[in-house]
């Protein structure tokens, strides 16, 4: 029976852009929570690249979403903000020994 991957908790998500007062941290937050979200989904230990890629698409769909409610806070998910989620994705991904290269990873991204 393969052992299960749990989460670095000693890695911080976005620590980029908690450590910005230009992004709003309760929106951080909410990113945070939908990457999470994916986290959850592959530490079943799913690792086939199609499955994994599907899940990729719908938290950068969910993150895409946020875009206008950053916006109505004076603030954008722009360069520093794309560079932190990509950050904490390519670990995540690294992490779980899943090899997606990080421009694919996050292919449907708006930002």
């Amino acid at each position: 029976m393969e052992k299960k991957v749990l989460f670095d908790e000693n890695f911080i998500l976005l620590e980029e852009m908690y450590l910005d007062p230009y992004f709003p941290a309760f929106l951080v937050d909410k990113i945070k929570e939908i990457i999470l979200e994916f986290v959850e989904k592959i530490e079943s230990g799913e690792k086939n690249p199609d499955f994994v890629q599907k899940e990729l698409d719908e938290m950068t769909l969910k993150i895409n979403d946020l875009e206008d409610e950053f916006y109505d806070n004076n603030s954008e998910i722009e360069t520093l903000a794309r560079e932190s989620i990509a950050l904490s994705i390519g670990h995540i991904l690294s992490h779980y020994a899943i090899r997606i290269d990080i421009e694919d990873a996050l292919r449907v991204r708006t930002w």
